[in-house]
């Protein structure tokens, strides 16, 4: 692509990165109100959440320059945030912990992120939170592809009831499955489409329900189970 085209997208890259900053309070001299800065604040996180930390495993983790984080590791074991302890599997590494003191200055850090973070967020509607968190999954996704999951975290699922917007969603995927694995046409999405307009249409809350899958608020998947007589019922779309 030349300079020229990408010159609009890296504006609107830009302009993004400045107003996130903002939102998040990235500018601000202390994270949070907080004696520390983001840097500082993030470090404290992986001591607090993860146990027998070199100074390497943190600075690899964080992407850190060793000399940065040396001076930050400096300063926390002054203000006897942290300790020092030979590995007993190799004396030559030296494994990092907070002290009691430590955990007493992140645990409101913590918390005061948390509220922020709940704060944004409660602000929105439902939908609204499934698009910002579907939106940050996908920045994520394309920008590190390859990136493993965090130590200790899993993946977030929801199966819930339908709602607007989910049908046309199920009527896309449906056409391109089918497509991509039994070469069908786009007679098939009008096939599928007149199965979600019946079900909307005559849709019957005691005995019918659409479900639909989300992972990490990304659809991924439906199901619909359907009245086919008094006493029968069928599974579609699946």
């Amino acid at each position: 692509m030349a300079q020229t085209d990408l010159n609009p997208r890296i504006d609107t890259v830009r302009r993004f990165n400045r107003f996130y900053t903002r939102a998040i309070g990235v500018l601000q001299e202390g994270w949070l109100n907080s004696p520390f800065s983001l840097t500082e604040a993030r470090v404290l996180y992986e001591l607090a959440h993860r146990e027998r930390l070199t100074a390497t495993v943190v600075g690899n983790s964080l992407e850190l320059d060793p000399g940065y984080l040396s001076r930050i590791l400096c300063s926390f074991e002054k203000r006897g945030l942290i300790e020092k302890t030979p590995s007993e599997d190799d004396g030559r590494q030296i494994l990092l912990a907070l002290t009691g003191e430590g955990r007493q200055q992140s645990a409101p850090l913590e918390a005061r992120t948390i509220q922020q973070v709940g704060g944004m967020l409660g602000r929105l509607s439902e939908r609204e939170q499934r698009q910002l968190i579907g939106a940050m999954q996908t920045i994520k996704k394309i920008l590190a592809p390859e990136e493993k999951p965090e130590s200790g975290t899993k993946a977030s699922y929801l199966l819930r009831p339908h709602q607007p917007g989910d049908m046309g969603w199920v009527v896309h995927r449906q056409g391109v499955l089918y497509a991509q694995e039994y070469g069908y046409d786009e007679e098939f999405e009008a096939f599928t489409a007149e199965i979600v307009a019946k079900f909307i249409q005559h849709y019957d809350a005691k005995r019918e329900r659409c479900w639909i899958a989300e992972k990490d608020g990304e659809l991924v998947g439906s199901v619909f189970l359907v009245a086919k007589s008094r006493t029968t019922a069928k599974l579609r779309l699946l």
